[in-house]
C-alpha cells in the first residue's frame, strides 16, 4: 500500500502518499460494517451529529467505517481534492455488494496528503450551526467553507402532452 495515517493540518489525523501514485490509480478502498441509511440516522443522529466515518453507498446502504474501517476513513475533505471516491455496482445488482474506491484524479507526489470531496449535498438551507459542525478547514484558494452543500430540490412543471387521435 502506498498511504499511511499520520497527523494532518486540514483535521486531526490524514491520509498521506509514501510512494507516487499516478492518475486514475485506485489509491483505497473504503471498508466498514454495512448498515441502512436509518440504521445510521439511529446510531448517528444525522447531520446534527457533525464528524462521522460514514460513507453513502447507494440508496439503501451506508458504510460505517467506525467499525471494521481502514486507513481510507482518514481521509480528509477538500475543496481542491487530489483524489475521487466513487462506487463500484455489484455486477449481480445486490447493493450490499457495492463497494466505494478512491481514485487519484491526477498524479499525486510522495509526501502529499490524499484528499477529495465528501460531496454532501442538502436540499434544506444551511443552518449557522450546521456550517460550524461541518466547517471545512482544506485551506484551497477557493474554499467553500463548509462540508456540506445546499442544493435544493428544483420541482420541475409537468408539461401537457398533445395525444392526436388516430
Amino acid at each position: 500500500m502506498k498511504i499511511v495515517r499520520k497527523r494532518s493540518k486540514i483535521h486531526g489525523n490524514g491520509v498521506f502518499t509514501t510512494a507516487p501514485i499516478k492518475k486514475s490509480e485506485e489509491v483505497v478502498e473504503y471498508r466498514g460494517r454495512l448498515m441502512t441509511h436509518e440504521e445510521a440516522d439511529e446510531e448517528y443522529g444525522g447531520l446534527d451529529s457533525g464528524h462521522t466515518f460514514l460513507f453513502s453507498l447507494n440508496d439503501q446502504y451506508v458504510i460505517d467505517a467506525n467499525v471494521r474501517g481502514n486507513v481510507a476513513k482518514w481521509i480528509n475533505h477538500s475543496c481542491a481534492p487530489n483524489c475521487k471516491a466513487y462506487v463500484i455496482e455489484d455486477e449481480g445488482g445486490d447493493p450490499r455488494k457495492d463497494r466505494v474506491v478512491v481514485e487519484a484524479l491526477r498524479n499525486i507526489s510522495p509526501g502529499e496528503e490524499i484528499t477529495y470531496d465528501y460531496g454532501i449535498v442538502v436540499d434544506e438551507p444551511i443552518t449557522r450551526e450546521e456550517r460550524r459542525l461541518w466547517a471545512c478547514r482544506c485551506g484551497a484558494p477557493k474554499c467553500k467553507g463548509s462540508l456540506l452543500t445546499y442544493k435544493p430540490v428544483v420541482k420541475k412543471r409537468a408539461k401537457a402532452v398533445a395525444r392526436v387521435a388516430a
